[in-house]
């Protein structure tokens, strides 16, 4: 779970049968809180020599969760950060050391009620409705609307504030060409050929550039996204892409490495 720059992990839980009830839909969200401890912290707190029933949790000012890093007046934990993201039948958490994180994943099938286009309108960003409307296809204009959806998600997620105080218009997330190919996503068949970044609109001094985004396809079922603030302090890292392992965990059961396998297809911002 360690790269060279931080401690990053994707973990996903995928529903057991014998444990609807402990996952079902309806309590998912107030479990939020719970499932971190429940996978991540048992490596972290072995390494702190950290009492597991001594961690915390709290919330910034606009209820994003955190770990609470001063358990004591005399000891502080290493800064670690978290974020966890659910559809109806996944659980993704993103963790990090240093860098805040956002993470979001949505079902590939997921469907849209309106018109597209028109829902767009109403969170979109000018530039972001005019590359959907350039898709003539509807499955890969619903498609990349999911992704565009993911990454705005985990980019609000990753500054700390949300949808509510960082309103989807307020900025444009960009599919940038690089020496391999399109700009436009799903235009080829090669979709590492386009770099993520996003450009603040109305808002600049809540929006950030200094961010680096992944994009990943998980199961053949899912769309992940995944965003972190960059680390300033270390030279040459700013345009490096983001070094992610990727786990498939079942509470107290099982932690399989999945990076590299068939079940994680990495679109974008992958090392």
């Amino acid at each position: 779970m360690y790269s060279s720059r931080h401690l990053c992990s994707h973990l996903f839980i995928e529903q057991e049968p014998e444990q609807t009830c402990i996952f079902s839909q309806g309590v998912l969200p107030l479990l939020h809180p719970l499932l971190f401890p429940c996978n991540s912290h048992l490596k972290y707190v072995s390494h702190c020599q950290i009492d597991p029933q001594a961690l915390m949790f709290k919330k910034n000012m606009f209820g994003k969760p955190e770990l609470d890093l001063r358990i004591s007046s005399e000891l502080c934990l290493p800064p670690l950060q978290f974020n966890i993201s659910h559809s109806s039948s996944l659980i993704a958490c993103g963790v990090t050391m240093n860098s805040p994180i956002g993470i979001d994943v949505e079902e590939k099938t997921r469907k849209i009620k309106n018109n597209i286009i028109a829902f767009a309108k109403r969170f979109f960003s000018p530039n972001e409705i005019e590359v959907l409307s350039a898709i003539s296809d509807p499955e890969i204009q619903r498609q990349e609307f999911i992704k565009l959806w993911t990454l705005k998600e985990a980019y609000v997620k990753a500054l700390g504030r949300g949808f509510s105080a960082t309103p989807f218009k307020t900025f444009t997330i960009r599919f940038n060409r690089t020496a391999r190919g399109s700009c436009l996503p799903g235009c080829e068949t090669n979709e590492k050929a386009y770099e993520v970044s996003v450009e603040p609109r109305d808002d600049p001094e809540n929006c950030s550039r200094n961010v680096t985004f992944a994009l990943m396809e998980l199961l053949g079922s899912h769309y992940v996204a995944v965003c972190m603030k960059k680390d300033v302090n270390i030279r040459g890292t700013a345009s490096l892409p983001m070094k992610l392992d990727v786990w498939r965990t079942i509470p107290y059961v099982e932690d399989e490495c999945v990076s590299g396998t068939e079940a994680v297809l990495p679109i974008s911002g992958f090392a």
